[in-house]
This record gives structure tokens, C-alpha cells and sequence, in this order.
């Protein structure tokens, strides 16, 4: 991980001429300022979560709560750092830039994954409908500006939402200013990814994102 002004980052991975609102799964890693272990521990191969990473848990599970589009894959939180996969996945097929038309792959992953989360989503998706009064969107409906959905605005409502909870009894608390994010083209990518984020606990001392105290 590279270092600016003495400090980890994490370095820019953005694709250029994407637009991070079209539909895809996003393989997602937020980290915590100078790799500070604030979510808990790793014991035997096993993430331990202190109060503030069963919080940490408890907002990335709410955010298809938030963002309709977006649907959470594998996820874990570990000491510093979170990984986890969101696939954006809206109705309008039209979200796709032209040069991907032609990448059958990736459109066949795309189906693929829609055809994955129509499975397992849909009571998922009722439970939430049935808990609010209006899933338009609240008061405002459609025009609620949550339904503009990228991953850039998932991340930053949920760094905000966890920093705005967390402040209350951790003032010391904050996250890196950045985020990574990778665009997962096909199948074996996906696998491969699902298999990293499970097995990321019992592989922490060999994580590029370990750092001994």
C-alpha cells in the first residue's frame, strides 16, 4: 500500500469513462485512517468484532435499505479495513458503455448476476416493502435523491453514517478519504473474489492491509 505525507492510502483504481452507476458488481474496500484496528480482532483464524465492528456490520447490511438498486454479495469487516461486493442492478439495460456492447463476458456476467439476485432477493426485497410505509422513497417519492444511485454515494453515505454513530462514544475514529473499487467482468473473477473475502480472516497475517502494532 503506498504512503502520502507519512500516511497509508489507498491508491486510485478508478476506470476511465465509467460510470460507476451502471449496472455491475463492484468488489468494494474501505479502510480505516492509518490502518487503526478499530473494529475488533482476529483470533484463531476468527474475526472477533468489538461494539464498533458489530456497528460497522450492522450499516453495510442496511444499505440496500437505502440505495434500491444496490444488493450486497459476500462482505466481512475485519480489524481496519472492509471488504465486500455490491452489484448495482437497474432496471434500464441501457447503462453500459459502448465499448462493453461488445464484451460478451462481461454482459454474460451481468446477466448471470441478475439472474442470481432475482433468486435470492425477492423476499428479501418484500421484507423491506412491507416494513416502510412508502418504498418509493419516503416523502418524496422517486425524486428522493437516494434513487440516483452510484457507488461513490453508497460509500459515502455509509462512511457518513458510520462516523456520524461512532463519533458518539469513539471521537477518535475515521476512515481513510478514499476507497477501492474494482469492476468484476466474469464469472471467475467473482468466484475468485467471493473466496478472498471469506477467507480473509484466516489469512489476516499475510493481508496486504496487516500492519503490526
Amino acid at each position: 500500500m503506498e504512503r502520502f505525507h507519512n500516511k497509508y492510502r489507498i491508491p486510485p483504481a478508478r476506470l476511465q469513462n465509467w460510470d460507476y452507476g451502471w449496472n455491475a458488481s463492484y468488489f468494494i474496500t474501505i479502510c480505516t485512517a492509518n490502518m487503526f484496528r478499530y473494529f475488533g480482532e482476529i483470533i484463531d483464524g476468527e474475526m472477533r468484532l468489538n461494539d464498533s465492528g458489530l456497528m460497522a456490520g450492522k450499516f453495510w447490511a442496511e444499505i440496500p435499505e437505502h440505495f434500491t438498486d444496490a444488493v450486497l454479495d459476500e462482505y466481512v469487516i475485519m480489524p481496519n479495513h472492509i471488504h465486500g461486493i455490491i452489484t448495482i442492478d437497474k432496471s434500464d439495460d441501457g447503462r453500459y458503455p459502448d465499448e462493453m456492447h461488445s464484451d460478451r463476458n462481461f454482459r454474460d456476467f451481468v446477466d448471470f448476476r441478475r439472474d442470481a439476485i432475482n433468486r435470492v432477493s425477492t423476499e428479501s426485497q418484500m421484507n423491506i416493502e412491507i416494513g416502510s410505509e412508502n418504498p418509493n422513497g419516503g416523502i418524496t417519492g422517486k425524486n428522493n435523491p437516494m434513487f440516483y444511485e452510484n457507488i461513490s454515494r453508497i460509500i459515502r453515505w455509509y462512511k457518513g453514517r458510520m462516523s456520524f454513530e461512532i463519533h458518539k462514544t469513539l471521537a477518535a475514529f475515521n476512515w481513510q478519504p478514499r476507497f477501492h473499487d474494482h469492476i468484476i467482468r466474469d464469472e471467475a473473477s467473482y468466484q475468485k473474489i467471493r473466496e478472498y473475502i471469506q477467507k480473509n480472516p484466516i489469512k489476516w497475517k499475510d493481508d496486504d492491509f496487516y500492519y503490526s502494532l
